[in-house]
Parts: C-alpha cells; sequence; structure tokens
C-alpha cells in the first residue's frame, strides 16, 4: 500500500470516530502537524507511531501496519467468530447481534450447503435466538 493509502485510510477512521485532527494527535500523543503530514501522505508513521494512533482510534494496530506495508496480509482465512467473542468491549447482546448478521451475510453470499457445521447448527444450539 503507497504511502497516501495510509494517511487516507486514518483520514476516514478519524472522521468515522468523529475526532479532529487535533483531537487525535493529543490523543495519540503525536504533534498535529505531523499528524497532518501522515494524512496527505508526505510522511510514513514508524509502527509505533502507527501503536498510538490504532489505540487512539480503537482500531487494530495489526490493520494500520498491513495498511502501512508494514506487515503482509494474513493468509488462511481469519476466525470472525472468535474475533467477535473474545472483544472485551462488546456485551453479550451486541456479541450475538454481530454474530447474526454476520452469519446471515455468509449465508446469504455462500448458501445454506456451503456453511460449516457451527454456522448451519448456531441458531438451533442456542436457545436464546
Amino acid at each position: 500500500m503507497t504511502r497516501s493509502g495510509i494517511g487516507e485510510f486514518l483520514k476516514e477512521q478519524r472522521r468515522t470516530a468523529q475526532l479532529s485532527l487535533r483531537q487525535l494527535a493529543d490523543l495519540a500523543g503525536v504533534s498535529n502537524p505531523y499528524l497532518s503530514q501522515i494524512e496527505r501522505g508526505l510522511r510514513k508513521p514508524s509502527a509505533e507511531v502507527l501503536q498510538q494512533l490504532a489505540k487512539a482510534l480503537r482500531i487494530s494496530s495489526e490493520a494500520l501496519y498491513v495498511r502501512a506495508g508494514l506487515l503482509d496480509e494474513p493468509s488462511g482465512d481469519p476466525n470472525v467468530e472468535d474475533a467477535i467473542l473474545a472483544d472485551p468491549v462488546l456485551d453479550e447482546q451486541q456479541k450475538r447481534a454481530l454474530l447474526d448478521v454476520y452469519r446471515s451475510f455468509r449465508a446469504a453470499k455462500l448458501g445454506p450447503a456451503a456453511m460449516t457445521g457451527s454456522e448451519a447448527t448456531s441458531d438451533t444450539t442456542n436457545p436464546e435466538r
């Protein structure tokens, strides 16, 4: 990914979080001009700065590392359901809602026959759904 790619991504994430450039810079502990240069693609942030920005934005630092070209894309199929279940910020109701939406999107794309056993039987094994 190009330098401007990480900058554009950071800008998008900042706007989604409804933070001004100055607010994010303060939260991440970087200077306002430096963050502006990163967002405009003029500077390439270090792994440490990316980690600080990820923490301030409450997103995965690994995702930023991949976007910045510091890490390769993960190979294999990431287990989205495990990640949702392991998230300490979400309560159980939010986790169930996310899992339901995720499973419904997968079922719509793959069809019921392509779902794994745990996906196909998850609704029948959990009486709360």
